[in-house]
């Protein structure tokens, strides 16, 4: 085996304890550690004087190193050593904690590039821990990589040039040699070591794309490979069957988007080969109507359907939606949940097997080995990213290779859509439904918090109910104000004459469930939340959210929890409060008041924040790309799809010698998605 492939632990200074520290970051090889990637670069080509460095910004220095002052016992696990380091402008304090070793490395009388927060006062400068070079050093770039507590830069950077090593010693290569001349790539031999101490911007940009443009092909060849090996499995071949009598028992008109994405569906579920597809609508554009037709038809060919919720709320509310469009045409629809009393489970269970129930909907419930169909042929998953694919692997085992139908309402541009959901056919609804007035949304500043507040209790004099959204408090924010004591001061405070309700994501799932069904009932008036109120649950009463710090949120996000407001007939609001106006925040702010459209949003939150951060912690699915920029990057992406092409049409299977190494790393991106992995 090669080398690079062995073991983290066979590099030198690599014991179990900082084995444990890598395997945190998905290290477990010098290989991996090879593609754990700078997350930025210092350069120290263009120092400035230590009379220019600006106090509370990073500087780059060029100091000599004078005298070194005796070590200050602060506390118990606590030395602060200082040194005095000097250039022709002025004097400044070199700063570091618990690190005699850094100390005992500076020679006094020698000269070096150092980087730092410079702080200190008007007298004396000083540079916090700074990270630091010989002045003579040929790497003037520095690579700044990801850590995680007990790892510094100084120890990943002395075992990566360990595992360069092992590559210069053992040139490993698996991208053909056809494909490296055809798109002017460097060779990894040369893409790696550019990468992480590259001489100058230009040399590390070719590694980029060269790196960038390997991720991008790995993964539109496992999409590729994805999409035929769902094609090639057979099927239950639906028949046509005249969809007038649903369409007629509609009390209202499906818009012509819903139309389209139907009848897709439907042509899809008379092929041999599964349905394997994605509904993708904007918040409110009625995904669940499709849905309904879709089960309907599949009814009416004497087959079964069952559609996969992400909590007991929605399942509900999916549930009592197909009641009603589907019951009375003599469809039985049937709810399958954890907290439903054994009885009514056993019925339910019992009626799905010997095929009487025709729509089966529920939580992760129904996709327990308890749970049988006589004939299932169409599986429904809604909110895809909250399912790990092993979930959803074992609903769509419960049938003969059924047809697969998901429907998420998290607007992706088309472009970006492709290559996350590249194993599915995509259909796309827009419009809304009509009678559905747009969202008004106003942007104000928190001097303007008591005057919102006062619009919010004027929509609850009316009768109408409120959410007030507050962002996830992630540890250490202290400066920022729990949910908790949040919801308490306006309990107290400005709602004090209304019923105030809790809900966050720390809760568990009963209570999320109890405290939601209240506000559904309309027994409170206002609930108090985080974020777990995004995915789809219908209240048409409630006429007005409120989104503080709504700075916080991406554009996609604030635009999903909009959606939670104007679900009935009555004109319903949106205020965005922040407190931090910022040219940039009011760019974001002015786009939110200005744009309906989840998918223009979409695209806007794209350009603004990039692919890193536009779906929060990865709900996606999507492998994790380092160094592919799907913004940035779109020539790229063309090229990489031309090339999976190419590449797949000669060797479907990719068995020929030449393609077994790029076989090899399509299937390391895919096992590293975190999701039990993907066997292609």
């Amino acid at each position: 085996m090669h080398s690079l492939f062995q073991p983290i632990t066979t590099l030198k200074y690599v014991a179990q304890k900082r084995a444990a520290l890598y395997a945190k970051l998905h290290i477990t090889t010098p290989y991996d550690l090879l593609y754990h990637l700078p997350r930025h670069y210092m350069d120290y080509r263009n120092p400035v004087t230590i009379a220019e460095a600006q106090h509370q910004s990073i500087a780059v220095l060029r100091v000599r190193i004078l005298q070194k002052l005796p070590p200050q016992f602060i506390r118990s696990g606590l030395t602060v050593f200082r040194a005095i380091a000097e250039d022709d402008t002025a004097q400044i304090t070199i700063v570091l904690y618990n690190s005699s070793y850094a100390m005992d490395a500076l020679i006094i009388g020698k000269t070096y590039c150092m980087s730092g927060k410079i702080g200190g006062n008007l007298l004396r400068k000083e540079i916090y821990s700074p990270h630091v070079i010989p002045a003579d050093s040929t790497d003037l770039i520095r690579p700044v990589y990801p850590l995680t507590t007990g790892l510094t830069t100084n120890m990943v950077e002395t075992n990566v040039r360990q595992a360069l090593a092992l590559l210069q010693a053992e040139p490993f290569e698996w991208m053909p040699g056809s494909l490296l001349t055809q798109y002017h790539l460097p060779m990894l031999v040369d893409a790696l070591p550019a990468i992480h101490f590259p001489h100058n911007l230009e040399e590390m940009e070719q590694a980029r794309r060269r790196l960038a443009f390997d991720e991008l092909l790995q993964l539109q060849i496992g999409m590729r490979m994805l999409r035929r090996r769902s094609k090639t499995e057979t099927a239950l071949q639906m028949q046509p069957v005249s969809m007038q009598p649903f369409y007629e028992a509609l009390p209202f008109s499906l818009t012509a988007g819903q139309q389209k994405a139907v009848s897709e569906i439907l042509e899809d579920l008379c092929q041999n080969v599964p349905m394997n597809r994605l509904l993708q609508g904007d918040v409110g554009s009625g995904k669940t109507a499709v849905a309904a037709a879709a089960c309907y038809f599949a009814a009416e060919n004497g087959v079964q359907s069952a559609l996969m919720a992400p909590t007991e709320i929605l399942a509900g509310q999916h549930y009592a939606t197909l009641q009603k469009m589907l019951e009375p045409l003599g469809i039985t629809v049937g709810l399958l949940t954890g907290s439903m009393r054994a009885k009514e489970k056993k019925a339910v269970r019992a009626a799905a097997a010997d095929g009487s129930l025709m729509v089966l909907v529920g939580t992760h419930a129904i996709f327990q080995k308890d749970v049988t169909f006589a004939n299932l042929a169409l599986v429904i998953t809604d909110e895809q990213h909250r399912f790990g694919v092993e979930q959803r692997g074992q609903l769509a085992e419960k049938g003969n290779c059924p047809h697969k139908l998901v429907m998420s309402a998290t607007p992706i541009p088309r472009t970006l859509a492709l290559m996350i959901y590249g194993d599915l056919d995509l259909s796309i609804l827009k419009e809304l439904p009509s009678g559905r007035k747009p969202v008004e949304t106003y942007a104000v500043t928190g001097k303007l918090r008591e005057r919102a507040y006062g619009f919010v209790r004027q929509q609850l004099e009316q009768g109408r109910q409120a959410y007030i959204v507050c962002p996830m408090i992630e540890e250490g924010e202290v400066e920022l104000q729990a949910v908790e004591q949040y919801a308490e001061q306006v309990q107290k405070g400005a709602f004090a004459q209304y019923r105030v309700g809790l809900l966050h994501g720390k809760m568990k799932a009963a209570e999320k469930d109890t405290v939601m069904q209240a506000f559904r009932d309309g027994t409170l008036d206002l609930l108090v939340c985080t974020t777990v109120v995004e995915v789809g649950v219908d209240v048409p009463n409630a006429t007005i959210m409120m989104i503080e710090d709504a700075e916080r949120f991406g554009l996609s996000q604030l635009h999903q929890l909009r959606g939670r407001v104007g679900r009935g007939d009555a004109q319903s609001y949106c205020i965005l409060v922040t407190d931090h106006v910022t040219d940039a925040c009011r760019q974001r702010m002015q786009i939110m008041s200005r744009m309906r459209d989840g998918f223009q949003i979409a695209e806007a939150d794209l350009q603004l924040r990039g692919p890193g951060d536009f779906f929060g912690e990865r709900q996606h699915g999507l492998p994790p790309l380092k160094a592919a920029d799907m913004l940035k990057d779109m020539k790229l992406i063309q090229e990489t799809e031309q090339a999976a092409k190419q590449i797949l049409e000669e060797d479907p299977d990719l068995t020929q010698a030449g393609h077994q190494g790029l076989r090899l790393e399509v299937l390391r991106l895919f096992v590293k998605t975190g999701e039990n992995g993907v066997i292609l």
